[in-house]
């Protein structure tokens, strides 16, 4: 038998890409850094953040269920696919920053 947590169900399992999700990263780190670690006290470290919160977040944001000047612009333009691979690959980084 199979349980599942609410919530989750509705959300498709996606092989990410943390190579692509680099990639795509370039312009999110003018303001989370290169490495996740922010150097801008207001913007949050992404470095090391929990991959499905990071996609909720992003879809948030995309989808104006969040409202923010600097990130609803940034997300409005990111496919599902590359929510995913973006938020694996920050996911993927050490927190301390190293």
């Amino acid at each position: 038998m199979v349980f599942v947590a609410g919530g989750f169900a509705s959300q498709p399992i996606l092989a990410a890409d943390i190579a692509a999700g680099k990639s795509k990263s370039t312009t999110c780190g003018a303001c989370h850094g290169g490495n996740g670690i922010s150097i801008i006290p207001m913007y949050p470290n992404l470095a090391g953040q929990k991959e499905q919160y990071l996609v909720l977040q992003m879809k948030a944001f995309r989808d104006g269920e969040r409202k923010n000047i600097s990130m609803s612009p940034m997300a409005a333009g990111l496919s599902d696919t590359d929510i995913a691979n973006i938020s694996a690959y920050y996911a993927s980084l050490d927190p301390s920053g190293k």
